[in-house]
């Protein structure tokens, strides 16, 4: 049986990380895409070394490849220099090489859009980035997800340190609104299917999410339960990002370019627009207390939790 030949890119993060021993398992030649050897920390069966920003090794990356996952984000962009700005220039020579190389699918994993509201700068981006990959090959598949509830999830260990180190929550104005927080084994499904699932489900766009709707003043709530840490609720009536995400980056440890932009799209609600993505993909979804439970056991077993 042939191997397919498949391209990820952002090998050495936790989504492409995870994802190159499922796709070996299914039957994939993997080959993946990175800017230093020494991040990469899973075993694949070529790794080309390069740079998206500046299109460096993506010819030699793409080269022979069927399916190609555009894994790469830029939220922490280099000094003097807008993420938007890197992710753009990243997409489009991706773009470029890819049509080159005639690849016939691209996969990628983006965020959940607010309904009639303008996105933040942080979904703006993903937006356009969808946009660029989906005119590129002609069977691409996109899927737009909120939170994923993971160990080596950011946003999520962003909120486990939140709960672990405030005595007392402070929450802004965004805690009433609502999301559908999906399980990071989940969306590992979706997107090895993705790579061999019937063209009539590609060339668009696919909102995920977990089963649950929630708040994320709920989500939050639920959290604390799983961790059994009793956490009083302060609830407060502004948002005030721009502060409020430089506060929460230093007690959760993280970098403030990455929080701020993340915080910024909290302030609307973020719901899929449909619920057919998980019976197109054949997926059962897991619910969000099994989701964080095992999130937690792995993070405990990686000894992130402090």
């Amino acid at each position: 049986m042939r191997r397919l030949q498949t391209l990820v890119t952002g090998v050495s993060g936790y989504v492409g990380a995870a994802l190159v021993p499922r796709l070996r398992r299914d039957g994939h030649a993997v080959r993946g895409f990175a800017r230093s050897r020494a991040r990469v920390h899973v075993d694949l069966d070529e790794l080309v070394l390069g740079d998206a920003t500046t299109g460096a090794g993506l010819d030699e990356a793409l080269a022979g490849v069927e399916t190609a996952y555009y894994l790469i984000h830029s939220m922490e962009a280099a000094a003097g220099t807008a993420f938007q700005d890197v992710e753009r220039r990243q997409v489009e020579q991706f773009a470029r090489a890819a049509r080159g190389a005639g690849v016939r699918r691209i996969v990628y994993l983006g965020g959940l859009l607010p309904a009639g509201h303008v996105p933040s700068r942080h979904l703006a981006s993903r937006l356009a980035v969808e946009e660029a990959l989906l005119a590129a090959a002609p069977e691409s598949v996109a899927f737009r997800a909120s939170i994923v509830i993971a160990a080596r999830s950011r946003s999520f260990r962003f909120l486990v340190r939140l709960i672990e180190r405030m005595p007392v929550l402070a929450v802004p104005a965004w805690r009433v609104h609502r999301t559908q927080p999906v399980d990071g084994r989940d969306i590992l499904e979706f997107l090895a299917r993705a790579a061999t699932v019937d063209s009539r489900h590609t060339g668009r766009a696919w909102d995920v999410g977990g089963p649950e709707a929630m708040s994320y003043g709920e989500m939050l709530e639920r959290i604390g339960d799983v961790m059994m840490l009793e956490r009083p609720t302060l609830r407060l009536r502004f948002n005030l990002t721009p502060v409020a995400s430089v506060m929460a980056a230093a007690i959760a440890g993280e970098d403030p370019g990455l929080i701020e932009p993340l915080m910024e799209s909290l302030e609307y609600d973020l719901l899929p627009r449909h619920a057919d993505a998980a019976a197109a993909f054949g997926i059962r979804l897991h619910r969000f207390e099994a989701a964080v439970e095992r999130a937690l056991r792995d993070m405990e077993s990686e000894e992130v939790t402090r």
